[in-house]
C-alpha cells in the first residue's frame, strides 16, 4: 500500500533536503574557483613556447609582430604583466613548472641531466583527479631522453632539442643536441614529416579528435620554437627582412659607463654575446631577431588552429586555457645573445590564461607570479589535490577575482648555477619582480648589481654603490638569503660534467674587461 504525504510534510522534506546544500552552496565561492564544480571539472590546454621573451607579442606593443592568435587570449582572458621564471634556462624551467620547485630543490639546473625519479609532476595529480593527460612537443630533461614520462597517458616527444625540418634546411648553424631521429609517440619511433611546430599541432588535435574517454583532460604542448637555431616555417620566411627592429645593443665604453660587472662584459666577447654569437664570424643579433620574430608566427598559428578546434567541438566554455613562455631571450640586450640572467629580457615571459565564466575577459593581471605557480594555480583551478611538496602558490583566486592586492608575494627568488658548458655566466641569485632588483654574483671577485628598474627599465645603470641605496641593497640581501635558507637552498647543486664545451672567444673583439675601478685602493 502506497503510503500518503501530505502537502505540509512535503513542504517540510523539501526545506529539510534544501537547507544543507543551501549552506553549502554559501560556503563556494562565487569568483571563479572551479572547485564547486567538480562533477564538470574544466579541461586544461596548456601551451608552452620555448625562448619567447615577454615583449615579443602584439599584445605587448611590438611595433610589427602579428600575433593575432595569442592575442586573443589577452582580449578573453587575462594578460599577467609580472610573470617570471626563477630559473631562465630550459630544462630548470620546465621542471619548475612541472614540480613546482625551485632549481635548487628539483635539481635540474641544466639542460643535459634528468628529473629525479622521486619528484612529483602536477599531470600526476591531475590523473588521480580523474584526468586523462597527454604530452605533445619538447622534453628536454635528460640530454637525449624522450621516453614517455609518468604523468600522461599519450606521449609524443622528441631527442633533446630536435630539429625544426627533417632535413635540417632554413638552419644556419646546428645547436647542441640537434637530433633527426623524430618522434617518440607512446614508446614508438615514427619520422618526422614536416615542420616542427605544425607537426605537434597536428599530432594535438589527433588525440583530441580521437580521444573516447569522456574524462576531463589536459594537453600540454611542449613547442621546439622558438629556440635557435631560428627557423621559421617556410611560408613566413621573410616577412620581417625590411622591418625596423626594437632591439639596440649598447656599446662597451656604456657598459662600462654604466659599471655593468666584469663578468657581463667579458661574456660580450663569448658564444652568448654579439661580438662573437655562437662562435659565428661576423654575428648579427638583427638577422637573427628577424628569424625569430618569424619563427613566432607558426606558433600563433597553432594556438589559432588549437583555439578554433575547442571551438567547433564546443569544449572552449569549459577549458582553461594557458600560453607561457619557458624564459625569455636576449638580442643584444647587455651585449648578450641568449638567457640565464636575472635581467628582464630573460627572465621576464609571456604568460596568458582564458578560463570562461571564471577569469574576467580583457584584464591586465599585475600581480607577480612565476613557472613555480602554474603546477599549484592548475590544481587548484582542476579541483585537483595539490603538490605535497612546493615552493610555488596558487594565484587562481586572485586571477579569478581580478584582484592583484590577494597575491602577498612581493618578490621572488631567482636563480642560475654556473654550467661548465657555457663558463660564461656565473652562479647568480636575484630577487626580482618589485620596483627594485638585487643580483648578487657567487664566486667570482667582481660587483654584485642593483636597478631602479622605473627609472631605467633597461637595466643599464648599475646603482650597487650609490650611498642612498645602501639600506635598501643591504635588505635585499638579507631577504635574499633568507628566501633560500627558508626554501632549503644552502647548498650549491652539483652535477657530472655533461655536454660540450664553449670557451672560446674573438681576439679581434671586445677585449678582456678590467676590474672594477672600485677595487682599486690608492
Amino acid at each position: 500500500m502506497r503510503r500518503l504525504i501530505s502537502p505540509l510534510s512535503k513542504s517540510v522534506l523539501l526545506v529539510k533536503t534544501l537547507l544543507p546544500l543551501l549552506a553549502l552552496a554559501l560556503l563556494v565561492p562565487f569568483h571563479g574557483s572551479v572547485r564547486g564544480s567538480e562533477k564538470n571539472p574544466p579541461n586544461i590546454l596548456f601551451v608552452l613556447c620555448d625562448d619567447h621573451r615577454f615583449d615579443c607579442l602584439g599584445a605587448a606593443g611590438h611595433p610589427f609582430l602579428e600575433t593575432p592568435h595569442i592575442d586573443a587570449l589577452a582580449r578573453d582572458g587575462a594578460m599577467l604583466t609580472h610573470a617570471y621564471v626563477t630559473t631562465s634556462l630550459c630544462s630548470p624551467s620546465r621542471a619548475s613548472i612541472f614540480t613546482g620547485q625551485y632549481a635548487h630543490n628539483h635539481r635540474v639546473v641544466d639542460n643535459y641531466h634528468p628529473v629525479d625519479p622521486k619528484l612529483v609532476f602536477f599531470p600526476e595529480q591531475l590523473q588521480t583527479a580523474g584526468y586523462e593527460t597527454a604530452f605533445i612537443g619538447k622534453w628536454h630533461m635528460g640530454g637525449d631522453i624522450d621516453d614517455p614520462q609518468r604523468g600522461f597517458d599519450h606521449w609524443v616527444a622528441f631527442k633533446g632539442q630536435g630539429t625544426y625540418w627533417p632535413d635540417g634546411h632554413g638552419t644556419t648553424r646546428e645547436v647542441p643536441q640537434t637530433t633527426y631521429d623524430g618522434f617518440n609517440v607512446n614508446g614508438k619511433r615514427i619520422a618526422q614529416k614536416g615542420y616542427i611546430t605544425d607537426e605537434l599541432t597536428e599530432y594535438a588535435i589527433d588525440w583530441l579528435t580521437n580521444r573516447e574517454s569522456k574524462k576531463p583532460f589536459l594537453l600540454y604542448v611542449s613547442h621546439k620554437a622558438v629556440h635557435a637555431d631560428f627557423v621559421p616555417a617556410d611560408r613566413h620566411r621573410g616577412r620581417y627582412e625590411d622591418s625596423v627592429l626594437p632591439i639596440r645593443t649598447p656599446s662597451v665604453a656604456e657598459m662600462d659607463a654604466g659599471k655593468l660587472p666584469m663578468w657581463l662584459r667579458n661574456q660580450r666577447n663569448s658564444r652568448h654575446g654579439v661580438d662573437f654569437g655562437y662562435n659565428i664570424k661576423n654575428f648579427s643579433p638583427e638577422i637573427y631577431y628577424r628569424r625569430y620574430c618569424e619563427s613566432l608566427l607558426a606558433v600563433d598559428d597553432s594556438v589559432g588552429q588549437l583555439n578554433a578546434f575547442l571551438d567547433q567541438k564546443g569544449l572552449s566554455d569549459n577549458t582553461i586555457v594557458v600560453y607561457m613562455g619557458d624564459n625569455g631571450f636576449q638580442f643584444g640586450d647587455h651585449g648578450l645573445i641568449d638567457k640565464r640572467t636575472a635581467y628582464e629580457a630573460s627572465a621576464k615571459v609571456p604568460l596568458l590564461i582564458t578560463a570562461p565564466g571564471h577569469i574576467p575577459a580583457g584584464i591586465q593581471f599585475d600581480g607577480l607570479v612565476g613557472n613555480i605557480d602554474i603546477g599549484p594555480t592548475l590544481l587548484e583551478a582542476a579541483g585537483a589535490a595539490p603538490l605535497a611538496v612546493a615552493d610555488g602558490t596558487s594565484f587562481w583566486k586572485a586571477l579569478c577575482a581580478g584582484d592583484a592586492t590577494q597575491l602577498k608575494r612581493k618578490h621572488l627568488l631567482y636563480e642560475y648555477y654556473w654550467e661548465r658548458n657555457y663558463p660564461h655566466t656565473p652562479t647568480l641569485h636575484a630577487i626580482i619582480g618589485g620596483r627594485y632588483k638585487y643580483i648578487r654574483v657567487h664566486g667570482l671577485w667582481d660587483r654584485d648589481e642593483f636597478y631602479d628598474l622605473e627609472t631605467d627599465p633597461g637595466e643599464m645603470k648599475n646603482l650597487i654603490d650609490v650611498p642612498e641605496h645602501a639600506e635598501r641593497i643591504e635588505q635585499m640581501n638579507q631577504q635574499l638569503w633568507k628566501m633560500l635558507f627558508e626554501s632549503g637552498g644552502r647548498e650549491v647543486p652539483l652535477l657530472e660534467d655533461r655536454g660540450p664545451r664553449f670557451p672560446a672567444r674573438d681576439p679581434a673583439k671586445a677585449p678582456q674587461a678590467k676590474f672594477p675601478a672600485e677595487y682599486f685602493v690608492k
